[in-house]
């Protein structure tokens, strides 16, 4: 990826997901970040697991962009990061079987995942879970929001006032019923 990108030309894209109890009900949830705006979806499903969450996160995530970027995925999931960064290319290449042999999990999801990156440049970025990063925070619980209501969103915000929402604490709810 060419790092001689105007200012803001980057699209940041946070991803969470999760089910519980695992299988169970669960969610997936997107922050899309550019320059002065945000965008924040969610989506959910009555019986799934963690992983497919995790990675329709990321799916919907980057179908979200309306046309070809530059985007940077951020995930607290090693599964997904080191799906699509390691592990993809060599399942694809057995017939979608693992090192041992054995069928690959999710691999509907997986290759929409491929499907979705390869209209973009995508780099593709760890973070710890439920450490310090506000916008990975804010994605884990409008995942587990969206497991309690049972039903996604789809919401636009100016940056300055997601930040500032982010910055003073404010729980989850007073930030979806303001936008």
């Amino acid at each position: 990826m060419n790092d001689a990108r105007a200012p803001g030309s980057v699209v940041t894209i946070y991803t969470d997901g999760g089910a519980s109890p695992n299988p169970g009900p669960g969610a997936w949830a997107a922050l899309l970040m550019y320059r002065d705006k945000a965008r924040f979806v969610s989506g959910f499903d009555p019986h799934t697991t963690n992983n497919r969450m995790e990675l329709l996160a990321a799916i919907s995530g980057l179908s979200s962009l309306n046309r070809a970027t530059v985007a940077e995925v951020f995930t607290d999931s090693k599964y997904l990061q080191d799906g699509i960064s390691k592990w993809v290319h060599a399942w694809e290449q057995r017939n979608w079987r693992t090192a041992d042999k054995k069928p690959v999990l999710n691999r509907d999801l997986w290759m929409q995942l491929m499907e979705q990156a390869k209209n973009h440049q995508v780099a593709w970025k760890w973070v710890r879970g439920h450490a310090s990063n506000r916008y990975n925070h804010f994605v884990d619980l409008l995942a587990g929001a969206t497991i309690a209501s049972r039903k996604g969103l789809d919401r636009k915000m100016n940056r300055a006032e997601l930040d500032a929402a982010l910055s003073s604490r404010d729980d989850l709810n007073e930030i979806l019923a303001r936008y």
